[in-house]
Formats: structure tokens, sequence, C-alpha cells
């Protein structure tokens, strides 16, 4: 999707801090940290949120947690701990319609409230 922005940076079309990338999921830095490690993952198919997480092939989808995990791993929080999470619509937060999770680490984290 020409207009994608998260398309775009998969496509290498953007410059963007590249920490990790396979044939369906690239991993960069977050413009806006809210950690340490902030580092945020898009399928390089263009979906826009986890509603339509249906739409990719069923092995993408199987392969993200392991990939995230080696994100974590590659990044130095997978012995410390992290979070993983995706924002899905307007009320949860969604700012980009191209279906991402951000990867937090690096610092205790607190509560969720």
């Amino acid at each position: 999707m020409s207009d994608c922005i998260f398309c775009r940076i998969a496509a290498g079309d953007i410059p963007a801090e590249v920490v990790a990338q396979d044939d369906d999921f690239v991993a960069f830095a977050d413009l806006h940290p809210l950690g340490p490690v902030h580092v945020l993952i898009v399928p390089r198919r263009h979906v826009a949120s986890m509603a339509e997480l249906g739409e990719l092939p069923s092995e993408v989808v199987a392969g993200l947690l392991p990939f995230a995990a080696r994100v974590a791993r590659e990044a130095g929080v997978e012995e410390s701990g992290y979070r993983l999470l995706t924002n899905t619509g307007p009320d949860a937060g969604q700012e980009v319609l191209h279906l991402h999770w951000h990867v937090i680490g690096g610092r205790p984290l607190g509560g969720m409230a």
C-alpha cells in the first residue's frame, strides 16, 4: 500500500533503524520510545489491524511469536522481561493503520492502568 508508512518502511523506501527482519516481518526502532527498548514489528504484507488478521496466511501468523521472541532476545530484554502489545482501533489508540506490535522493555514497566 503506497500511502502506508509501515509498508514503505518494510519495503525499504523510508529509512528506519531495522533491528531484525525475515521474509514475513520487519522490526525497527520506534521513533518515540516508551522505554530503553521500544521496537515495532510489522508484517510485510499490509493488514490494517488485528481485526483483519485472517487476511494473513496462517504460517505468517504462526511465525509472529517466535519472531517477537527473537527480537526481544537480540535487544537484550529476554531475561529481564518485556511487554509485547498491539493496539486495535481508535479506542485502543492505534495511530497507524498497519498491524504492528510493540516490544517494550529495558526497565520496570509498572502496571497497565
